[in-house]
């Protein structure tokens, strides 16, 4: 029988790992690190020590093998923006926790209000990692002096999953990816879970690009960065790398769009969900676009798109909204889908791209429940450019993935 490092050493193979980090819940032989790549990957730093029923866990646990639609019971279905019982517009009311956060701060409002409520005990997320602050690292807060200082989003590889726990009392706020696996080990229930907060994700760039883009600004070397951030600070705010005697800094649309997205790793280029599907609830930029309908990143006061995918979600979304603790305003899913064109063209076509990969000679992950085929065959002229664009560059790139 095969043990889960075993199992972990074909999804590497298979260059489908996502670095959530949840497979070192079932193994604690297994330890995340930074690869020659930048890219975060579990690595066997001992001898299997496996968690009983682990591997059979670790089968529809890791996204680099399966990914299954959640749809809870009494939810809508929208077949781009997924399940949900509620959406809305959103922002924090508190102006230091609105301009801090990455778009209107709405996630780590409630983090904070839900950690000095006592409903939560304690909140896993991503943050600087503060001994090299040009790292990301996994950290738990609870507090709200430690929410508002983990705030802002983090275009690095981190794994949050890493550090998560099956406790309902605690929270996780992360990726899509780290918030299905969480689901998925815990057999699916809610309320039995940890509450579940995620956001649209675009994919994970490579630690080195981060460091690059410093470089290229005209920062120094990484050890001598004493706090940077990726945004916040303004919406969508911008990059900026600190050190003794001044600072570098660029726009979103420069730092994400020309330095960071290129160097998105391969399993998030063919990620089913990049919009927090398994969460409670997940939250998005409430873009505004121009005539063409592209998003504009024009400097205004943060707004998110805040979706309750569960009625705990909605609970909690409506609760901390009587509290005063969030405005919310309420948002059609077709709007949201157009301030969102990445997530909406990445799912449409998707299918596409997962056939030319498997005529490619390459595996896949599973994925049930998204309805990515009929999506794909809705625009079968788009569906067959994708399908010949993605095959063309799989022939002509080595086993390690497509950028």
């Amino acid at each position: 029988m095969s043990t889960v490092q075993e199992l972990v050493a074909k999804v590497l193979q298979a260059d489908a790992c996502s670095g959530c980090g949840a497979c070192t819940l079932l193994d604690t032989g297994l330890s995340m690190r930074v690869n020659s790549a930048g890219y975060l990957r579990p690595a066997a730093v001992s001898p299997p020590s496996e968690r009983a029923g682990a591997v059979r866990a670790f089968k529809r646990v890791c996204p680099g093998r399966e990914v299954v639609a959640h749809r809870p019971a009494g939810t809508t279905r929208h077949p781009l923006m997924g399940s949900y019982v509620g959406i809305w517009e959103a922002w924090a009311v508190n102006p230091e926790i609105r301009h801090r956060g990455s778009s209107g701060g709405v996630l780590t409002a409630i983090q904070s209000w839900l950690l000095t409520s006592g409903a939560i005990t304690q909140v896993a997320t991503a943050a600087a990692d503060p001994q090299q602050p040009v790292r990301t690292v996994p950290v738990r807060i609870v507090s709200r002096e430690e929410a508002l200082a983990a705030a802002g989003s983090r275009y690095a590889p981190v794994g949050v999953g890493s550090i998560a726990s099956l406790d309902p009392t605690h929270a996780i706020t992360a990726k899509p990816c780290e918030a299905s696996a969480i689901r998925a080990l815990s057999g699916g229930r809610i309320g039995e879970t940890p509450l579940l907060l995620s956001f649209f994700c675009a994919g994970t760039p490579s630690q080195h690009a981060t460091e690059r883009l410093v470089h290229d600004l005209g920062g120094p070397a990484p050890e001598e960065i004493t706090d940077l951030w990726y945004r916040g600070r303004g919406w969508p705010g911008r990059f900026t790398a600190v050190f003794d005697g001044g600072q570098v800094s660029t726009d979103y649309d420069s730092s994400w769009g020309q330095a960071l997205g290129p160097t998105t790793q391969w399993r998030c280029k063919i990620c089913p969900d990049g919009i927090g599907e398994a969460a409670d609830i997940a939250a998005a930029d409430s873009w505004d676009s121009d005539d063409r309908g592209y998003p504009t990143f024009g400097e205004q006061e943060g707004r998110s798109a805040l979706i309750a995918r569960t009625e705990r979600g909605r609970a909690v979304v409506l609760a901390a909204q009587e509290a005063g603790v969030i405005e919310l305003h309420p948002l059609e899913p077709e709007r949201l889908a157009r301030a969102q064109p990445l997530q909406t063209s990445r799912r449409q076509f998707l299918a596409a791209r997962l056939w030319a990969t498997r005529l490619g000679g390459r595996s896949v992950p599973r994925y049930r429940g998204f309805g990515l085929t009929w999506l794909s065959l809705a625009q079968p002229r788009i569906a067959l450019r994708t399908f010949r664009g993605t095959l063309r560059r799989l022939r002509g790139t080595k086993q390690g993935g497509i950028q």
